[in-house]
């Protein structure tokens, strides 16, 4: 055991089919926010690292080193061991997770520059500009052999600029913010913005290919399995959508509660979980839509829930850390960090990483 302990924490690439590095936020390119990492049955708080101001964003995790940006403006490389390795000053708030890929982090803020730094010494290598803030996580794909990234900005435009020089490739305009994360479906781009629909852009061409009407607001990035998606709206609805057909196959409303799904949503075997400003967690059947089960937490939930090998972690607006069964919503353990979680956790073999509004990155292990 302790010998497979030392190939968890010093070999992640190795290990990437049982146990992924979090280099992405959600975990991976279809945002499924699940892992096969396995978690101790009660974690204990290992350590923290105080940044300047409160953290909205998630951290990101590859080998042993954190990467998580705060509203202090700056971007921080942090060990395990609590201790600070580099940071870097973007000039404004970083509300976004970052991208960790091909030794390089990748970020955007609220000035609206996305930027590549090297991830061993935080130094830029460049930094694009779009015309708003950025909220939200880029995502990647090879083309023709070059690695293009995606991101969204409220400046309408879903971007795509190249890997090697920031240089923009193109940009696709929605009618309102963009405020998640792109998914990726084949060769396109999957994002709900502002303006209540779900677009699908290929990533080739820049060229929208469907527009789904999903009515309101959507805030949140969607998740990916197959030919569909699955996100939630400002007023409280939860869709299925079928990609191939370009429909909505199942909608989740409760009409006496229009709370926004702020959160993005978890999804593992047939479960689907996410949170909701009405103090619920929910888990829905893939398949139709209905409710698993559902549990109250203490506070609001904004903060988008990560399955780790059947057991959900969630984070609330007061600051309580859960985790509970996949299947059966019960509650298996709980620690009050006692300020808000708004970015999710990151997970890998051992350990969750979180960050709250006091500042602090919280490592449990």
């Amino acid at each position: 055991m302790k010998f497979f302990q030392i190939l968890i924490f010093c070999s992640f690439f190795v290990l990437e089919t049982s146990a992924q590095p979090w280099t992405i936020f959600r975990g991976n390119q279809q945002l499924t926010g699940a892992t096969s990492a396995s978690i101790p049955e009660k974690p204990k708080l290992l350590t923290s690292y105080q940044t300047g101001d409160d953290i909205k964003a998630t951290p990101v995790v590859d080998g042993q080193t954190i990467f998580c940006g705060s509203t202090d403006g700056t971007m921080y490389a942090i060990g395990f061991d609590g201790k600070l390795k580099w940071k870097f000053a973007s000039g404004n708030s970083i509300e976004a997770p970052a991208l960790v890929m091909d030794g390089s982090v990748l970020f955007g803020q609220l000035d609206g520059l996305f930027y590549r730094l090297d991830e061993k010494t935080g130094k830029e290598i460049w930094k694009y500009k779009t015309d708003n803030q950025i909220m939200g996580s880029a995502n990647w794909l090879k083309v023709a052999g070059k690695v293009r990234l995606f991101v969204g900005s409220y400046d309408y435009n879903l971007h795509c600029f190249g890997f090697d020089k920031g240089d923009s490739i193109w940009r696709y305009e929605s009618d309102n913010y963009i405020n998640g994360a792109p998914a990726l479906y084949g060769k396109y781009a999957v994002f709900g913005g502002c303006d209540g629909f779900l677009h699908l852009v290929n990533v080739e061409t820049g060229k929208v290919f469907k527009k789904i009407h999903l009515e309101t607001y959507i805030a949140s990035s969607p998740v990916i399995e197959g030919k569909f998606a699955y996100v939630g709206d400002y007023e409280g609805k939860f869709f299925g959508i079928d990609l191939e057909a370009g429909k909505i196959a199942w909608i989740y409303h409760e009409k006496d509660k229009n709370l926004p799904f702020i959160a993005s949503p978890a999804l593992s075997g047939n479960f689907i979980v996410i949170g909701n400003q009405d103090k619920f967690i929910y888990c829905f059947d893939k398949s139709n839509g209905k409710v698993v089960w559902k549990v109250k937490t203490s506070n609001r939930v904004e903060s988008s829930s990560v399955i780790a090998s059947g057991k959900v972690i969630t984070g609330t607006m007061d600051g309580m850390l859960y985790i509970h069964d996949l299947k059966t919503g019960a509650e298996l353990w709980k620690y009050e960090l006692g300020s808000p979680i708004v970015g999710s956790p990151a997970v890998i073999s051992g350990k969750i990483v979180v960050g709250a509004g006091d500042g602090r990155i919280y490592i449990f292990g």
